[in-house]
């Protein structure tokens, strides 16, 4: 779920001044705790949303593979945590959210949703915490910041809750087959038992520190939210321990090859959950009137008509966004995201293309046709390739 939009700009700017020599910081730019520790590690740093954020430390690539077999921690402090409490926290969520907020009946449960406007768009896709207590966190993208605040600042009127910005929080993101390994044995105090203990989608509060095994990477791993001025000790502990520092160019290759969307790219304001792969998301349940539903029931109604699915390109060439693809029969579709996968060896791309489309296509890249073939993300999880062998 965490927030790329920028990550082609991202890219862009490391081919421009940051590579021919130009160091400056821009004093401009929002920095999050760990930034010192960064430039220490030689981070090669980009504006991301307005923050100065590490794309790699050296071999983005590099950083790509520790996370798929061994362990990568990245920095996503930049991302806006709110908190959600008090006796109408649950119905404000319940209208707020697509997904159905009344599966985290009991405390330590973790919830991935959707955010909808009138017309069954995403504002937002996020990730909710509920530790009791009608006590709840909602952790969304950087750059979708001020819409996010305003909407549910206006939704909070009638529930009598107020979301409360918490900028004072660090995030850090340990991710890979040996994260809870590594994790565990630098958490202080009780924070490492109860994180071994963790199941998928769970979260434990700690004193001032929240563990959750949650991630954006398609492999194992936690989000710890913690203090920001304890970030930078934690930071450098991991590694010390032999995790490896991974930045931003890292951590898109791989949700790319995990098939999770990206918001700006398979998800947006003009973009439903049913045209993006994420009908599963959605809770039907008659009793709940969450924002957006009337759209979508009435899209659902007449026929859902472009589909999200994912394309492996054969021989060279690397799929880009907003690259049409073709197929034989005359229908037409858009490359969302696209890139070489290190883990496969190939190019591949997540597109939105016509339901009706077939299982042949081609990518339209530079005045060339690149034939592709359509498959279903994800093409990894957990190591593992999960589409048949690329030649």
């Amino acid at each position: 779920m965490i927030d790329m939009v920028y990550a082609h700009s991202a890219a862009c700017a490391t081919r421009g001044s940051l590579l021919s020599g130009d160091m400056t910081i821009d004093k401009t730019l929002k920095q999050t705790a760990l930034h010192e520790k960064h430039l220490a590690h030689g981070a090669r740093m980009v504006n991301f949303g307005g923050w100065d954020m590490p794309l790699h430390y050296g071999s983005q690539i590099e950083e790509h593979h520790r996370v798929r077999r061994d362990a990568g921690v990245f920095d996503v402090s930049h991302m806006t945590v709110m908190d959600i409490t008090g006796a109408g926290a649950r119905a404000y969520l319940r209208r707020l959210l697509a997904a159905e907020i009344d599966a985290m009946s009991m405390p330590g449960r973790a919830l991935y949703s959707c955010m909808l406007n009138p017309r069954g768009g995403v504002i937002d896709d996020v990730i909710v915490y509920y530790t009791g207590q009608d006590r709840y966190r909602l952790v969304a993208n950087a750059a979708t910041r001020d819409r996010v605040l305003a909407w549910t600042t206006e939704l909070a009127r009638d529930h009598g809750v107020r979301p409360k910005v918490l900028d004072e929080l660090a995030m850090l993101a340990v991710q890979g087959p040996a994260a809870r390994e590594r994790l565990v044995a630098q958490l202080d105090g009780d924070a490492g038992p109860i994180a071994q203990r963790l199941g998928y989608f769970h979260v434990a509060e700690i004193g001032d520190t929240w563990v959750a095994r949650t991630g954006y990477t398609g492999e194992d791993g936690f989000e710890v939210l913690l203090p920001a001025a304890a970030a930078p000790a934690l930071w450098q502990r991991l590694v010390d321990a032999g995790v490896a520092p991974a930045g931003l160019g890292a951590r898109d290759t791989l949700r790319l090859e995990a098939g999770l969307n990206l918001y700006g790219a398979e998800m947006s304001e003009e973009i439903t959950p049913l045209q993006c792969g994420l009908a599963w998301s959605i809770s039907w349940q008659p009793e709940r009137e969450f924002v957006g539903r009337k759209a979508l029931a009435e899209e659902r109604e007449a026929g859902v008509t472009r589909k999200r699915v994912g394309l492996v390109v054969e021989g060279r060439g690397l799929p880009r966004a907003h690259q049409k693809v073709l197929f034989e029969n005359g229908e037409e579709g858009e490359v969302t995201s696209g890139g070489f996968s290190p883990t496969l060896g190939a190019p591949i791309a997540l597109a939105r293309v016509p339901v009706t489309s077939g299982e042949r296509c081609e990518v339209e890249s530079r005045g060339q046709r690149l034939p592709a073939r359509v498959v279903r993300p994800p093409f990894v999880r957990n190591g593992k390739a999960c589409i048949p062998t690329v030649s």
